[in-house]
Formats: C-alpha cells, structure tokens, sequence
C-alpha cells in the first residue's frame, strides 16, 4: 500500500521529470520516489564521492600525460633548434634563392609525412616509454 502525498516543483523541473519518465517509459511518480530514495539512502552520498573521485582521478592522469606531452615537445624543439643553428653555416646572397626555394619544398614534404602519420594515428610522444621520460640523465639534478 502507498500513501498519496502531494508535492509541488517548478515548471522547468517537472518538465525534466517528465521527459525523463518519456524517454525511459517510467511513470513520473517512479521517477521522482527514484531520486527520493537516492537522496535519502546513507551511501548515496559515498557514491557521489566515489564517482568525483573516479573522474578527478582521470583528469589527473590525463594533466600528467598532457605535462609530459608538452614537456617532450619543448625539449624536442629545442634540442632540434640548438642543432640546426649549430651546424647550419650562413649562406651567401647568391645561395639565398636556392635556399629558400629548397626549403619550401622540405617544408611541405614534412607536411605531408606530418599528415599521413596523423591519418594512422601514429605519434612520436606515445612511442616514447614513460619511464624514459621521468628518468635523470647522469650529470643533471647533482
């Protein structure tokens, strides 16, 4: 047996309710004593805690793969512009031309090979192991 009781919600909220009760072909009473039961049940609040921590806990993960992501990214940038202005000699104004030209025609080149490895879903970052990552060369931190 069930005791009738009459409540009162806000037009917009009795409108969820009932597109809620639609969609999953559930009364709007059954709907409503759900979230009763829910709010009232003593686990309930443990559940929402566990489920903040579950999410918060793969936001983490995915901050410290961005981090490192990024950091691989800076320091493959640098290394690759500290070699290339040390072994690139200056060229003359006659080579100048040339030079420029060439360059077009590597830059779209990468472009290219920079697409088709994207297209394969193919990344240097994850081709690098974690633990390669986090490791000290000898010499640096002393």
């Amino acid at each position: 047996m069930r005791d009738r009781m009459n409540v009162y919600f806000p037009p917009e909220l009795l409108k969820q309710i009932s597109d809620l009760a639609d969609r999953k072909k559930l009364s709007r009473s059954a709907i409503v004593e759900a979230a009763v039961v829910s709010f009232l049940s003593p686990d309930g609040a443990d559940r929402r805690e566990a489920a903040f921590t579950r999410r918060l806990d793969r936001m983490s993960r995915q901050m410290q793969r961005l981090e490192r992501d990024v950091g691989l990214t800076a320091e493959t940038l640098a290394l690759f512009i500290r070699f290339w202005l040390t072994i690139t000699p200056p060229l003359s104004n006659d080579a100048q031309a040339a030079a420029q030209i060439k360059g077009r025609e590597r830059f779209e080149g990468f472009v290219e090979a920079l697409g088709r490895r994207l297209q394969k879903g193919q990344s240097f970052l994850r081709e690098i192991p974690e633990d390669v990552v986090r490791q000290t060369p000898v010499g640096e931190g002393d």
